[in-house]
């Protein structure tokens, strides 16, 4: 009698199946992404302003007002795309925090889109940010954890991520790819539909200044392409490495010390930052960041905080070139947040002299462009 030995070999496969489906949870993300996208659905497009130029230039020159979002600042784009960006990743759980390293402005709207949906925010911030930021996050529900030095916000905020549960947003790596560049009503396709009817429709230049870098990511990467001749700008204040490192083609490039500048400059290459998006760098002095501010505020009786008057010089300073090369065109630049978050600071006269900063060269050379079109060589 013969035996035939069973061998398991061949015996089909069982299916292996793990189903981590959760009906309660994705009827929350369906909610929560429908809460994010009525947001959008709900608010009205930015103004594009005009900041007054003498006629005879042929050059206008454009501010695009991102104050007026519900949060008041720029950073409201990046939080909806952020928050839309993690839920769809499934990164955003019901109840647990969601943690970010912010200067403030981001936080503030991450705030906001945090209490929307209904879960917990913290905003790990330099304890120098401040005191109005600060105030607004905590309005809308969220909670401040401080640092002495800006360059741990990254680690002290994975940290809590940990230590919590939750998950930390990290403005500073996704904040590139979180928008869709290619349209869907981002700044740079909103700044072109503004432009249409206007003499110079398609801009010489476009002049951003860089925090994570994401936006001057968007801009250059929608110019790009729709294939316009617009070149991109990107205004670097003092105590940040981003003029370097795109100058020296150095990813390593570092800051010892944070931004006077709320908003902008970063002490390290961030991940979002995109340099061979861009044609151009300008490296600007604090002082004329606030002289610029300042002028904003005569000339159209807007203020605006210290990364407007940033982008503002540089932009004056383009102008300058446009005039002296006799060219025509046209210039935008971003009114970034409100003034009224830095009346302490940008606005406060005792706080330049604090700080040691001289402002009058800089508010002169503004006076002397506007009444002669020149820019003094020595004005950089």
């Amino acid at each position: 009698m013969s035996t035939t030995q069973h061998d398991p070999a061949d015996e089909p496969m069982a299916t292996l199946d793990v189903d981590r489906s959760d009906d309660a949870y994705r009827t929350w993300l369906k909610e929560a992404v429908r809460k994010v996208q009525a947001d959008a659905n709900r608010s009205a497009d930015t103004h594009l302003l005009r900041f007054p130029l003498p006629e005879r230039w042929g050059i206008d020159l454009y501010l695009k007002d991102e104050s007026t979002h519900p949060t008041g600042s720029l950073k409201h784009r990046l939080a909806r795309s952020l928050f839309l960006y993690g839920l769809c990743n499934g990164w955003i759980r019901p109840g647990r925090p969601v943690i970010e390293a912010s200067s403030g402005s981001t936080a503030v709207s991450e705030a906001y889109f945090a209490k929307l949906i209904g879960v917990p925010f913290i905003a790990v911030m330099p304890r120098t940010t401040s005191a109005e930021k600060c105030r607004l996050i905590e309005f809308h529900g969220g909670r401040c954890h401080f640092v002495d030095d800006s360059r741990t916000m990254y680690a002290e905020s994975a940290r809590l991520a940990v230590e919590t549960g939750g998950h930390y947003m990290d403005q500073f790596t996704y904040a590139e790819r979180a928008t869709d560049w290619r349209g869907n009503n981002n700044i740079a396709e909103s700044m072109f539909q503004q432009l249409r009817l206007e003499r110079h429709p398609e801009p010489a230049w476009i002049v951003a200044t860089a925090g994570t870098g994401g936006t001057s990511a968007t801009i250059a990467r929608y110019v790009h392409y729709m294939q316009h001749d617009t070149r991109i700008c990107v205004a670097d204040p003092e105590n940040s490495c981003f003029f370097d490192g795109w100058t020296k083609n150095d990813p390593d490039a570092s800051s010892d010390c944070g931004s006077r500048i709320e908003g902008i400059g970063r002490p390290r290459m961030e991940p979002s930052f995109v340099p061979g998006a861009i044609d151009r760098m300008m490296k600007v002095p604090d002082a004329a960041s606030v002289a610029a501010v300042r002028a904003l505020d005569r000339a159209i009786g807007r203020k605006a905080g210290g990364s407007t008057g940033t982008g503002l010089w540089s932009a004056l300073r383009i102008a300058a070139e446009m005039v002296a090369a006799g060219r025509t065109g046209s210039v935008v630049t971003l009114i970034c947040d409100p003034g009224e978050r830095y009346l302490d600071k940008y606005y406060s006269d005792a706080w330049l002299a604090g700080q040691g900063l001289d402002i009058a060269p800089y508010e002169r050379t503004i006076e002397g462009l506007l009444a002669t079109g020149e820019w003094p060589a020595h004005a950089g």
